[in-house]
């Protein structure tokens, strides 16, 4: 497996929400996360990351992503992905009572190797313009 379709299977894992599970797999044990974002500023791993994702899927049962780009970087050993996340929140066990509120929210993952495993990922992301679209902040 080649790392844009290491990094192309591990994306569809963690924006369907599989979990830490499915996608240690494909990553380097203690991976790295990065986000400037108040909403992920505690989580610092990938693991953790991937777990957010799978629980965010609770209250937005409906959440999917739109993907925009991919492209592979050889000479860094990255690869980017661009998408909208998309969702209404009808579910519960978001940080309130279920809204009924639509969101779509443009991010970019910048996903890097160590040799043939994911290394670290940084997540590029309004986490401010998200939160209010869906009533939550």
């Amino acid at each position: 497996m080649t790392n844009e379709e290491t990094a192309r299977a591990s994306f569809e894992a963690c924006e369907t929400g599989q979990g830490w599970e499915v996608c240690r797999s494909w990553c380097l044990e203690g991976a790295t996360f990065s986000c400037q974002a108040d909403a992920l500023a505690e989580t610092t791993t990938l693991a953790g990351y991937t777990e957010w994702m799978k629980g965010l899927l609770g209250p937005i049962p409906d959440g999917r992503y739109e993907l925009s780009a991919f492209a592979m970087d050889p000479e860094r050993g990255t690869v980017m992905a661009a998408a909208v996340f998309h969702g209404t929140q009808t579910g519960a066990g978001g940080p309130v009572p279920p809204t009924g509120k639509t969101v779509a929210s443009d991010y970019v993952y910048v996903i890097a190797f160590d040799g043939e495993k994911i290394s670290h990922m940084t997540k590029v992301w309004n986490d401010a313009y998200a939160l209010r679209a869906l009533g939550w902040a």
